[in-house]
């Protein structure tokens, strides 16, 4: 494979390996005597109440870079003790208020997910919207952007794709200057972007914003760019067949791998993997995606991250499939539903869903199969992720349709048989397809994986009640033919 290669043609500054070790040292050194100096300052009994406030967040905001987020918690703990809990505020200035607040929303969101605790998303919206108000109320642009930022990632993570766009939207235009509040709002946002299949926005979204990661000193989100990045130009290998987008997708990752172990990052570190594992499934090479995936589930097994575990387990039954070991692709997935469900996480939750209903279904256990299907669509409107539900009934109808025939007849727990539920699932595909791409059967048809007849025979056959969603014909006009004299 084209792109295999390009892994070990990596540029010197991400494989020396003394280079590494000296630059890990010294990065170690700054964020020890920063750290240090911190704890020195709280140790200080002339601190006034709200400048001790604002140094136990700059000091939770450190340990949040390198994904320590129970250490965060504790720097913290003069003002809030536990998840779920609202923070003390008494005696504090508001806009010191409003600092403890966005600060224990984002480590709400932060452990909520890492453990998978229920309702946490909306929690950690609570905190940092009313941090927000109190911003809003004074002014402070640079504030306001970074709550808006932080309160995107809630959005993203319960699948609320949309939202998490418009704030930050919204943050970008309040950072007028390079920064690195700015750099993470373009990546989020490009983040966002990829999951609703806008690869090639996402793609010139960070490419605009190269120099700016480029100038930036923090180690974790250089990686964040680069991880990105590479998952955007896998993304685009897929959907373009181009192998010059999988040689770069290795390099990004390879990049990414360098800056968050530099910024001592681990469960990042182990989402690289993940991807590593997810890309060598793609091209086949089932025995390297398995390794990628067992380093990652290491890693996050001694960080307890059962949230990461879960999309790692995802990946996992994504490649059983490929391997034709369906029995273990169904325990994988199950595996990964099971810890999802307490996550509040629909979009992961929904992609889960559809790779445990195509195990179940190759099991021909097609009644749970279904159930799966339709579950994912549930949640994917839920969030209003039009393509995911999309993807969830032509998965349904890919993967029972052609079953018909050893199953025809059977009543479900619909009450319908097998073939007028996979007439609802073609049916319920073809409108949002039709819907996403403004009624244009052509477009519909690339996106559902079919010709632009068959589906015109499925709207005139099957579907009528869809025409009228559909665009009207455009008639070509006649090629006039020369006549001679």
């Amino acid at each position: 494979m084209q792109g295999l290669s390009v892994r070990r043609k990596i540029s010197p500054q991400f494989t020396s390996v003394f280079s590494l070790q000296f630059i890990h040292f010294v990065e170690n050194c700054a964020q020890m005597t920063l750290l240090t100096s911190r704890l020195h300052q709280l140790e200080n009994p002339c601190l006034g109440v709200d400048r001790r406030a604002e140094l136990a967040c700059e000091l939770a905001k450190e340990f949040e870079n390198k994904g320590e987020y129970e250490q965060a918690r504790k720097a913290l703990s003069n003002y809030w003790l536990h998840l779920g809990d609202r923070p003390n505020l008494k005696g504090l200035e508001q806009t010191t208020s409003a600092e403890i607040l966005l600060r224990a929303g984002v480590l709400t969101s932060a452990l909520g997910s890492t453990n998978q605790i229920a309702n946490a998303q909306e929690s950690a919206k609570d905190l940092i919207s009313e941090g927000l108000t109190i911003f809003e109320a004074q002014r402070y642009k640079k504030k306001i952007a970074e709550a808006q930022t932080e309160l995107a990632l809630c959005y993203w993570r319960t699948g609320e794709q949309n939202e998490a766009r418009d704030l930050l939207k919204e943050a970008l235009s309040h950072l007028t200057t390079q920064s690195e509040l700015k750099a993470k709002a373009v990546v989020r946002l490009a983040i966002v972007e990829r999951v609703v299949n806008n690869y090639g926005k996402a793609l010139r979204l960070l490419e605009s914003h190269a120099l700016l990661f480029q100038k930036l000193n923090n180690q974790t989100l250089k990686g964040s760019y680069h991880v990105t990045l590479g998952t955007v130009l896998e993304n685009l290998w897929e959907s373009k067949k181009r192998g010059d987008f999988l040689d770069r997708a290795l390099i990004e990752y390879a990049a990414a791998s360098y800056h968050f172990e530099l910024a001592q990052h681990r469960t990042y570190l182990a989402n690289v993997e993940n991807n590593l594992g997810f890309l060598y499934f793609k091209i086949g090479q089932f025995e390297e995606a398995h390794q990628h995936l067992d380093q990652a589930r290491r890693v996050l097994v001694t960080l307890k991250d059962l949230g990461t575990i879960a999309q790692i387990d995802e990946t996992r039954a994504c490649v059983f499939l490929k391997q034709g070991r369906a029995t273990e692709a169904a325990l994988a997935a199950h595996s990964c539903v099971r810890s999802l469900e307490k996550s509040g996480r629909h979009g992961l939750l929904a992609e889960a869903l559809i790779t445990h209903g195509r195990a179940l279904a190759r099991l021909r256990n097609y009644n749970a199969s279904l159930a799966a299907f339709r579950r994912a669509i549930e949640l994917s409107e839920l969030s209003g992720n039009g393509n995911r539900a999309a993807e969830a009934a032509l998965a349904a109808f890919q993967e029972i349709g052609e079953n018909l025939a050893v199953v025809e007849g059977r009543k479900f727990f619909s009450g319908r048989t097998l073939s007028e539920e996979i007439q609802s699932f073609e049916h319920d595909a073809i409108k949002l397809a039709l819907e996403h791409t403004q009624g244009s059967v052509t477009h519909a048809a690339r996106s559902l994986g079919m010709s632009y007849q068959a589906l015109t025979y499925m709207l005139e056959t099957r579907h009528e009640d869809l025409l009228e969603q559909r665009t009207p014909a455009r008639r070509r006009p006649r090629k006039q033919t020369l006549r001679t004299a």
